[in-house]
C-alpha cells in the first residue's frame, strides 16, 4: 500500500502537468539489490535473480491496474540499461576524489539497508523497524559527504526545494548535527547481490550509490543512448519519495551529481507513511492491507483506491487506510455526490430528447471560474487533496444543491433546459478536474455527457488549453456539443 500511495501521488502530478501543457517524462522502477533481497532469496531457496524476476512483474501489473501512466520503467538489476551508468558514475566519483577506502565498525540495519549512528536509535532500536542493529566491522568504500556540508546548505536554501515545507526542516536539522561520510560499498562476502565495484572485485556497491542513480540511468547517462534533454533542459526535475529516504535524496544524491558534474534536481516531493486502522501495517498484527484486495472489493475499478489516497492523505502527511472510511468515501462522496448528480441530469435530459443547450452566463459560470482558479493554484503547489475536495467535489455538491433548489423536473420549456444545461456543463468541468485523480471515471462521465473530446481524455497529449480551445472556460464547446449520451451507473452498489 505504501507503493500505491507513492505511485498514485506521482501519477496525479504527472497527469496534471500533461494537462496543463507540459512535456512530461514520468519514470518509475524497482530497486532490486541489497542484503534484504539476498536474505529473502536464501530463505526461499532461490537465487536473487529468480526472486526479483518473479516479483517485479507483480508490481508492474499492479501499476497497470492502477492506471499509473509512466513513460518508462527501470530495474536496477538491468545490466544493459542501469549498470553502465552506475559503473561510469562510480569511476567519475573516484576521479573526483570523493571515494575513500577504509575499515569501519558500525551499527547496520538490514531493514533500512544502511549504517546507523547512536543518535538514529530510539531505546537502542531502529526507529522504523524496531530492531536492534547489528554491529559490523568491515572494509568499505566511503563517499566523503562531510566535505559538502556548506555547499548542500546553500543548495537546499536556494535551488533544491523540499516540499511540503515542514519536511524541509527535518532534513536541514540533520546538517546542523554535522554530516558524516557514507558507506558506499560492502565486502562481496557480506553482499554479493549488487553491482560490482569497478577495479575492486572484493567489493559490491552499496544500495544508495546504485539505487539513486536510476534517475539518470533511465535516461542512458554516460552511454551512447543518452536522453539528457529530460534532465538538463526541463523547467523542473521532481523526485517523489517517502519520508524515510528523504535524507539520501536531499543530501547524498546532489553531492554525487556535483562530483560527477551533473546538475542537481529541482524538487523533492515527500510523502508520509500509511497505517492500517490507526496502526503500522504488520504481519504479526494481521492488519496488512493488500492492494489486490481493495481492487477486488471494487470489481477491479482502480478509482476508489486512487480517490481515497488522494483525498484522505494530504501530501507529506502520514495517513491511514480504513475499510470503513473507503466504503464511506465510495458511497457518500463518489456515488452520492458525483454519480447521483450525473444520473439525475442525464435522465431528465433524456426525456427532452437528449438535446443540450448551455446558457452563456449564469451564477454557475462565475462559480466554475472561481473553482478553476483555486484548483490550478492547489495543483501547482501540490495541495492535491485540497484541489480534489475543495474544488472538484465542492462543484458536485453545489450542483446537487442547484438541482434540489431549482427542481428542474417541475419546470418547463427554456427554463427547464437552461437549468439542466447549466448543471451538465458544470459536470463537464468536474470531470476535467477529476481527470488526474480518477481518470477512468472522469472519462466515463465525459462519455455519458457525450462531449466531443471524451475519447481523447486518456491520451498523454490531451491538454486543457491550446490555441484552438480552452476547456476550462464556461461554454467553450459552443455548438459542437449538441446532445448527451446514455446514463449508466458510475459506482455500482458494493456487494
Amino acid at each position: 500500500m505504501g507503493h500505491v500511495l507513492e505511485k498514485v501521488l506521482a501519477d496525479v502530478c504527472a497527469r496534471w502537468m500533461r494537462l496543463r501543457g507540459d512535456e512530461v517524462r514520468f519514470q518509475i522502477g524497482t530497486d532490486e539489490h541489497g542484503i534484504k533481497i539476498q536474505q529473502t532469496a536464501d530463505k526461499e531457496k532461490v537465487t536473487p535473480r529468480e526472486l526479483v524476476d518473479r516479483n517485479v512483474p507483480l508490481f508492474r501489473e499492479l501499476y497497470d491496474r492502477l492506471c499509473i501512466s509512466c513513460d518508462h520503467f527501470i530495474r536496477t538489476s538491468d545490466q544493459k540499461e542501469h549498470w553502465p551508468t552506475v559503473i561510469e558514475l562510480w569511476k567519475r566519483l573516484q576521479r573526483a576524489g570523493v571515494l575513500e577506502k577504509r575499515t569501519y565498525t558500525g551499527l547496520y540495519c538490514s531493514g533500512c539497508e544502511r549504517f546507523l549512528t547512536k543518535r538514529d536509535l530510539v531505546d537502542g532500536l531502529c526507529e522504523n523497524h524496531r530492531k536492534a542493529p547489528q554491529e559490523v566491522k568491515e572494509e568499505n568504500w566511503f563517499f566523503l559527504l562531510s566535505k559538502e556540508q556548506k555547499w548542500l546548505q546553500k543548495l537546499l536554501k536556494k535551488e533544491y526545494k523540499i516540499l511540503p515545507a515542514f519536511r524541509e526542516n527535518e532534513t536541514t536539522s540533520l546538517m546542523e548535527q554535522g554530516l558524516e561520510d557514507v558507506s558506499f560499498s560492502r565486502p562481496k562476502s557480506s553482499l554479493s547481490w549488487g553491482v560490482p565495484v569497478p577495479d575492486d572485485e572484493g567489493q559490491t556497491m552499496y544500495v544508495w550509490c546504485d539505487a539513486l542513480t536510476n534517475y539518470i540511468s533511465g535516461l542512458g547517462y554516460f552511454t551512447k543512448n543518452e536522453q539528457r534533454q529530460w534532465w538538463e533542459k526541463p523547467a523542473e526535475v521532481t523526485h517523489v519519495i517517502g519520508k524515510d529516504i528523504a535524507r539520501f535524496h536531499a543530501l547524498i544524491w546532489p553531492a554525487m551529481l556535483k562530483a560527477a558534474e551533473v546538475r542537481s534536481p529541482d524538487r523533492l516531493l515527500i510523502h508520509g507513511f500509511l497505517t492500517s486502522e490507526g496502526q503500522k501495517m504488520s504481519k504479526s498484527l494481521g492488519n496488512v492491507v493488500k492492494p489486490e484486495e481493495v481492487l477486488e472489493k471494487f470489481s477491479g475499478n482502480p478509482d476508489p483506491l486512487r480517490f481515497y489516497v488522494s483525498q484522505e492523505i494530504p501530501v507529506g502527511n502520514d495517513g491511514d487506510f480504513s475499510w470503513k472510511r473507503i466504503e464511506e468515501t465510495y458511497i457518500g462522496v463518489m456515488s452520492n455526490k458525483i454519480g447521483n448528480l450525473l444520473n439525475r441530469v442525464l435522465v431528465l435530459l433524456k426525456k427532452e430528447g437528449s438535446t443540450i443547450a448551455v446558457p452563456e452566463d449564469t451564477k454557475m459560470s462565475a462559480a466554475v471560474k472561481k473553482h478553476w482558479k483555486a484548483y490550478e493554484q492547489a495543483m501547482n503547489s501540490f495541495a492535491l487533496s485540497d484541489a480534489l475536495i475543495a474544488q472538484a467535489v465542492a462543484l458536485a455538491m453545489e450542483g446537487n444543491v442547484s438541482m434540489d433548489e431549482s427542481k428542474p423536473w417541475t419546470l418547463k420549456g427554456d427554463e427547464r433546459m437552461e437549468v439542466l444545461g447549466s448543471i451538465a456543463e458544470k459536470l463537464r468541468h468536474i470531470s476535467l478536474m477529476l481527470l488526474p485523480f480518477i481518470p477512468v471515471t472522469a472519462q466515463k462521465i465525459s462519455k455519458q455527457l457525450n462531449v466531443p473530446y471524451a475519447e481523447e481524455m486518456l491520451n498523454k497529449n490531451f491538454v486543457l488549453k491550446n490555441e484552438q480551445r480552452d476547456l476550462t472556460t464556461w461554454g467553450s464547446l459552443g455548438k459542437s456539443w449538441k446532445t448527451v449520451g446514455e446514463p449508466s451507473i458510475l459506482f455500482p452498489p458494493l456487494l
